[in-house]
């Protein structure tokens, strides 16, 4: 009796699929679509997930053929509501890529980066190793949707890093190593947090010698800039730290590598904010509140490290304002940062006099280590 039930099921769904292709071949998409739909209610009551996915890869293509963008991206939303429901992971995977296709040619890059964004996780969710490459290319295309919106450009930058990263297989490394180098800083053991570190450093290196690699500078020159600033930014702030970490054990074998990334951080500084200078410059309204901020906190670990190596080769002010000096807006607003402040006064009074202002400022994911470092100094 239940064979004749599922037989019988299966042979209306048949029909269902006939009758829709002829009304398809028709141009009549809507109503093929009501078939489809219908006919695949009757594959999940059987729980045959592989014609499910058949049916709906196919209800995709007949919507993403609408002349009504609007009314395609309305539908398959609706469509997606219910495999979400239905827990259909990698089925709504599929159909989410295709609402983030359709979302971007009608230039809603909202929509479309979170599609392709949720398509992302998804996939990774059905199975991390067959679609760790998909799953990393669709969050950088996400990014790059978000970052062509002005409402979700911040969340764009952060995505694409987080692309970049997962495509050189380091995100996950990332977040452990950094634990593991505070873990280690808060027992003191400096020589051994300093190594992990110089580390993490040498992963965002590999990663910015490969950005030209992942990233199609032609396509958007802006996302590359920022992408390669941000690289060159944390290369130079680790090792910064990894210096300082080596100063604090106070082995004075040590002074040569100090030595060696200060002065390789310097260089690293110099290029990020001359990098970020160019992105900010031909502005006059609208400037990223968080691109002043970074280019600001590298002016001043440029002041933090030359004072730690007790050299003065570069003005760090004077560096940062250079050629920029017309642009009165960007200027005020870089004036108004708390790191160009805290710049100001290690300019006039030098690093030890400067510490109570540093303990005061947000020194972003480094706050949890800041104190520490700083009481080594004092």
């Amino acid at each position: 009796m239940i064979n004749n039930y599922s037989d019988e099921k299966e042979l209306e769904a048949i029909r269902l699929i006939d009758q829709a292709e002829i009304l398809a071949d028709r141009g009549k998409g809507k109503e093929a679509i009501d078939l489809y739909e219908q006919a695949a209610s009757i594959y999940i009551d059987l729980g045959s997930y592989i014609k499910i996915d058949e049916l709906y890869i196919r209800i995709a293509q007949i919507i993403s053929q609408f002349k009504n963008n609007i009314q395609a991206i309305y539908r398959l939303k609706s469509i997606i509501r219910k495999t979400e429901e239905l827990r259909l992971d990698e089925i709504s995977a599929k159909l989410l890529i295709r609402l983030g296709n359709v979302a971007f040619t009608m230039r809603d890059y909202e929509t479309a980066g979170e599609s392709w964004q949720n398509a992302s996780e998804y996939l990774f969710k059905v199975d991390p190793e067959e679609y760790d490459s998909l799953s990393s290319i669709l969050l950088l295309k996400a990014g790059q949707a978000f970052e062509r919106s002005s409402l979700t450009k911040d969340e764009g930058k952060r995505l694409i890093l987080k692309a970049v990263m997962k495509i050189k297989k380091f995100d996950e490394v990332y977040e452990l190593e950094e634990k593991n180098a505070f873990e280690l800083l808060s027992q003191q053991e400096f020589e051994a947090s300093a190594k992990k570190f110089k580390d993490i450093a040498a992963h965002f290196r590999e990663a910015l010698d490969d950005l030209s690699n992942i990233l199609d500078e032609e396509e958007s020159q802006d996302t590359m800039l920022n992408a390669k600033a941000r690289f060159i930014h944390f290369v130079a702030e680790y090792q910064t730290v990894a210096a300082l970490c080596l100063r604090a054990s106070e082995n004075r074998s040590y002074n040569e590598e100090i030595k060696q990334l200060g002065q390789d951080s310097l260089k690293g500084f110099k290029e990020s904010i001359s990098l970020l200078k160019e992105s900010l410059y031909p502005k006059t309204i609208d400037f990223d509140q968080e691109v002043i901020l970074r280019i600001t906190f590298d002016t001043m670990l440029m002041a933090i490290t030359q004072d730690m190596l007790g050299v003065q080769k570069v003005d760090s002010i004077k560096f940062l304002l250079d050629n920029i000096e017309d642009n009165k807006v960007l200027v005020k607003k870089l004036k108004n940062s708390p790191y160009f402040k805290i710049t100001e006064r290690i300019k006039k009074v030098g690093i030890l006099e400067s510490l109570e202002a540093l303990q005061k400022v947000n020194l972003g994911h480094f706050e949890k280590i800041k104190n520490q470092l700083i009481s080594y100094f004092i």
